[in-house]
């Protein structure tokens, strides 16, 4: 067996492919933040970064701010992390000669958006189904079942978890 040593990527690589992520996400940001909300690359060093190049931050376009994503509400942050996955199988597709990745679960963060917000995401995730994607949500916000025909409610017991299908008139 042999030993081969991998030198870590250049950063300038790492920055320009975050770039292009990045570009991808704003496309999916827009429409679910009302054209509110834009992701920067930037070249400031972030937490625990040992070179600069790999931060963000948010630019909010109805009044102007630039905002460290750590100063987001829940719901903001849900929508940007939302956003930059999306951005990142968008990519990845790209790279991949238009390979689309068909499946993608969320897991909770519906809750803390409040009910415009809610709309945007939920459209933009009906775009996907309707792009021929499989999305999975988990989460306990009432409002989405009638949007969500198909189902499956977890039930805890004594005994394990059991799982029950449903599905909605919605």
């Amino acid at each position: 067996a042999r030993l081969v040593f991998v030198s870590p990527p250049d950063a300038e690589l790492l920055a320009e492919r975050l770039r292009q992520v990045v570009a991808a996400a704003n496309e999916r940001l827009r429409g679910m933040t009302d054209e509110r909300y834009a992701l920067e690359h930037s070249d400031d060093r972030g937490y625990g970064e040992q070179r600069g190049g790999l931060s963000l931050r948010i630019r909010d376009d109805w009044n102007g701010e630039h905002r460290d994503p750590a100063t987001l509400s829940g719901g903001e942050t849900f929508v940007v992390s939302l956003a930059l996955a999306l951005g990142l199988a968008d990519t990845v597709a790209h790279e991949a000669g238009g390979t689309d990745i068909d499946t993608l679960f969320i897991d909770e963060g519906f809750g803390s958006l409040d009910a415009d917000t809610l709309e945007d995401v939920m459209d933009t995730l009906d775009s996907l189904r309707d792009g021929g994607r499989v999305v999975g949500l988990v989460s306990h916000v009432p409002e989405l079942r009638s949007r969500i025909s198909t189902q499956l409610e977890v039930s805890k017991g004594r005994n394990g978890s059991t799982l029950r299908p449903m599905v909605s008139a919605g």
